[in-house]
């Protein structure tokens, strides 16, 4: 199956061609169109090539997206873990992006998200934990899927790069992240929408965390997360964040159940998620996200910058 149905809008229905089609995507700077790249290899060198911008990734990639619903990932005879996978039509090793809800969201909240990821050539896994915590151990579980995964890529697929695993949670769900990077998940990055932390005490596992970590944030003006702050605060080196003007906490998920949630908002969020994405498992490291933001830090559409 391919990309799911999408909402009516402009944006939109072009995004659902692409993936349906396998289409073309526009590029910035040079105003020229990359057709069907062949491998994820050409397309990564092409947007490497020219100036990062965070707006290209509002548009679908250029791959098409195969879906598979509800697959199970058995990590023992009694532990069977839900998901939705999403693999990108090409025949290379690609990075793969673990997704995990935040409260009492289901796994279906980072569908569109996942799409999105999964046309820009890297592969994605929705994972469904109890929607109500207990968020640590739900990180520990993460850690666990994610060794696993490690050691046996086939179990999603063959073409899965295992040092190039990306792992987004939002909310309470980046909370999650947060604990098994701490843990030394063998992930390469973490980036965590909206995140918030369960209680007020010190977070001192934040400072074990080595790997990069990406904050993508809602307005606080708006909406803000419970403890937000502290993984900026506590996390010692390596770590980006950056506010989306207007936003609120539900627009990070992407479809959004929440009258507060806006598309254009959620568009927002998948965009800069792409780029930090694509650039950490590119590089291995968040630079050419960062600088993709700088023409809507500058027009105030993100803000709040920040870096160590």
């Amino acid at each position: 199956m391919l990309a799911a149905t999408l909402p009516r809008s402009p944006i939109l229905i072009c995004i659902a061609w692409l993936v349906l089609a396998g289409g073309c995507a526009r590029l910035p700077d040079t105003g020229k169109t990359l057709l069907k790249p062949k491998t994820y290899n050409e397309l990564q060198g092409y947007l490497l090539d020219h100036k990062a911008e965070v707006d290209q990734f509002r548009l679908q990639g250029p791959f098409a997206v195969v879906r598979h619903d509800d697959y199970e990932i058995r990590l023992s005879t009694t532990e069977i873990i839900n998901t939705d996978l999403f693999l990108s039509a090409h025949a290379e090793k690609a990075p793969l992006v673990v997704f995990l809800h935040g409260y009492d969201s289901p796994k279906e909240a980072h569908t569109y998200q996942a799409i999105h990821l999964a046309s820009w050539g890297m592969h994605s896994l929705s994972l469904q934990l109890p929607k109500n915590g207990p968020w640590v151990r739900n990180g520990k579980t993460l850690a666990k899927i994610v060794s696993f995964i490690y050691r046996w890529p086939e179990i999603i697929d063959n073409r899965i790069d295992v040092n190039k695993i990306i792992l987004v949670g939002h909310s309470f769900g980046g909370y999650s992240v947060a604990i098994a990077l701490a843990d030394g998940v063998p992930a390469a990055a973490g980036i965590l929408l909206d995140p918030a932390i369960v209680g007020n005490n010190r977070p001192d596992f934040l400072t074990r965390i080595n790997t990069p970590v990406m904050v993508l944030g809602a307005d606080e003006h708006v909406s803000l997360a419970r403890n937000r702050d502290y993984f900026y605060t506590f996390i010692r080196s390596g770590i980006s964040e950056v506010s989306i003007k207007g936003a609120t906490h539900e627009d990070a998920q992407y479809p959004a159940e929440s009258a507060l949630a806006t598309e254009e908002l959620q568009i927002s969020f998948v965009s800069a998620l792409t780029s930090a994405a694509f650039s950490v498992a590119s590089t291995g490291k968040f630079d050419y996200a960062w600088s993709s933001f700088g023409e809507v830090v500058g027009n105030g559409k993100f803000f709040n910058a920040k870096k160590k």
